[in-house]
């Protein structure tokens, strides 16, 4: 996030920012990695303050947002090695998500069916557009992992296409039970814009409109709260109690990737009704999550948008969603203003 502010954004073009990121980078680069037989490893979750792995997850996720930071380091520093690490750690994620996953450490239980996790395709189509971005041989060599992620996406749009469902089985058929029932508004909205910007960036239209109608507008429908207002965490396609026991908070990062997905859809169709569902959403933000006496954002509320959890920091709410939710909505209301 420094690396991307540092580059694209006069005010914060300061050595300070530089060295901040650098630093971070040295940190990743000494004692992110945790060795494992047969592939690069796994990128830990948690370290102690020293550098010790504390946790490593039997997921993707750390190891896509340790591209994500190498990757941009690589383009301020212009240290063509490390963009070279990044992409050799994606190839080992495209790897792991469609080849063998046993690397991941989590072993295959009888019971535990293949299952599409809208997640894992958002997160490697995110990479790609990441990589890809002003290197027209970099995004060649990712096209195909692209339009790949698009379709595992696309087959989360079920039930005749009147509800995106957070699982699905590999094959793109609903799952039986509260996992194939299960909705996540904020994930929806969040692949709904990943999947405007692709779409943007190719042209296709029908893409785009799938990407408002369904995974913007129908997620937002059932997501928002009609009593107090704001997104709900999680739902149940068939209006049963998530098992979730958090699904009735107001989480911050729903919020964010609401204001980008409602504000780049509006800026690529100029459709007002778009604009009006950005206002409605940042109305709701801006009054609940932001701390106006010490700054920041409170991450977790309850159903009635009341501080439930008051750190600001903590395992999943970093230097990241909020962030990035400001710097992309300034930019695309920046280029509005000037058209």
């Amino acid at each position: 996030m420094y690396c991307r502010l540092y580059r694209t954004m006069d005010r914060f073009h300061l050595p300070e920012i530089l060295e901040a990121a650098k630093s971070g980078g040295e940190f990743l680069r000494r004692f992110a990695w945790v060795p494992s037989a047969g592939s690069i490893g796994k990128c830990a979750f948690c370290l102690t303050r020293d550098g010790q792995p504390v946790k490593v997850q039997r997921t993707i996720f750390s190891e896509c947002f340790y591209v994500m930071a190498m990757d941009e380091l690589s383009r301020v520093t212009g240290d063509e090695e490390m963009q070279a690490h990044a992409e050799s750690v994606m190839d080992q994620l495209v790897h792991w998500v469609r080849v063998d996953p046993s690397g991941l450490g989590r072993p295959r239980l009888s019971g535990d069916q293949p299952v599409n996790s809208m997640a894992v395709p958002m997160m490697l189509l995110c990479l790609v557009e990441q990589l890809g971005e002003g290197r027209a041989g970099v995004a060649e060599k990712y096209s195909e992992v692209g339009s790949w992620c698009v379709q595992q996406i696309l087959q989360h749009v079920q039930r005749d296409g009147n509800a995106i469902l957070e699982n699905v089985s590999t094959d793109g058929k609903e799952l039986p039970g509260c996992q194939g029932r299960l909705q996540n508004p904020g994930h929806a909205l969040e692949a709904g814009w990943f999947l405007l910007q692709y779409a943007a960036g190719r042209g296709d239209q029908e893409l785009k409109k799938v990407a408002v109608d369904k995974f913007l507008e129908l997620s937002f429908k059932a997501g928002w709260d009609p009593e107090h207002r704001g997104l709900f965490y999680f739902l149940d396609a068939d209006g049963h109690c998530p098992t979730q026991l958090e699904w009735s908070m107001k989480l911050w990062w729903p919020h964010c990737e609401a204001l980008i997905a409602f504000l780049m859809a509006y800026s690529l169709t100029k459709e007002p009704g778009l604009l009006d569902r950005f206002t409605q959403v940042y109305d709701y933000t801006f009054s609940h999550f932001p701390d106006a006496e010490h700054g920041e954002w409170f991450g977790y509320l309850d159903r009635r948008g009341s501080v439930e959890l008051d750190f600001k920091g903590g395992p999943f709410k970093g230097f990241f969603h909020v962030p990035r939710c400001l710097f992309l909505c300034e930019k695309l209301l920046d280029t509005l203003l000037a058209d």
